[in-house]
């Protein structure tokens, strides 16, 4: 299914990317990362209260990290004003400790935000993502991208890779 001909209520997690929420950053520390990331979201006026999304996520890393392995973190949180999920994607210059589970350094962020009330659509969102990064070679060119073209076509590409092997790449 190209995303010409896909039905309007479908959102793909292509649909989720936006050039504007990509970032390229030199950053030192996990922190630093998540607020550079924060500032990025409330910047593009995805966040109603930016200091309720801040404390939000640095609170779900109190809890446990979401460094995921391999390099990578997904900061996640989901606010009851918030009305439309988001992704932004921070491309870190050097690897950043993160207290992954694999307790390798992160070099690529995925900071998701979204609506309280819709779990199912929030681990839609988590699976795909997790499927379109788990391949080593799109994570090494995300890391050494110039562009966020790049980095969404990357991203268009695992869509219709995971249609063509069947899998679901929709959130209703």
């Amino acid at each position: 299914m190209s995303l010409i001909n896909r039905k309007k209520e479908e959102l793909l997690l292509a649909d989720l990317l936006d050039p504007d929420l990509i970032c390229y950053l030199e950053l030192k520390s996990r922190d630093e990362t998540l607020d550079a990331l924060i500032d990025l979201a409330s910047a593009s006026n995805k966040l109603t209260n930016k200091e309720s999304f801040r404390e939000g996520i640095f609170e779900r890393e109190s809890i446990i990290s979401t460094g995921i392995g391999v390099g990578v973190a997904i900061p996640h949180a989901k606010m009851p004003d918030i009305k439309e999920f988001f992704l932004c994607v921070g491309v870190l210059s050097e690897p950043v400790d993160w207290d992954a589970i694999d307790k390798m350094p992160v070099r690529l962020v995925f900071l998701i935000g979204g609506p309280e009330d819709r779990q199912t659509q929030y681990l839609q969102i988590l699976s795909q993502l997790t499927y379109a990064i788990k391949d080593e070679d799109k994570r090494k060119k995300m890391i050494f991208s110039n562009c966020p073209a790049d980095i969404l076509e990357l991203f268009l590409d695992s869509h219709e890779s995971s249609e063509a092997l069947g899998y679901s790449a929709r959130i209703n």
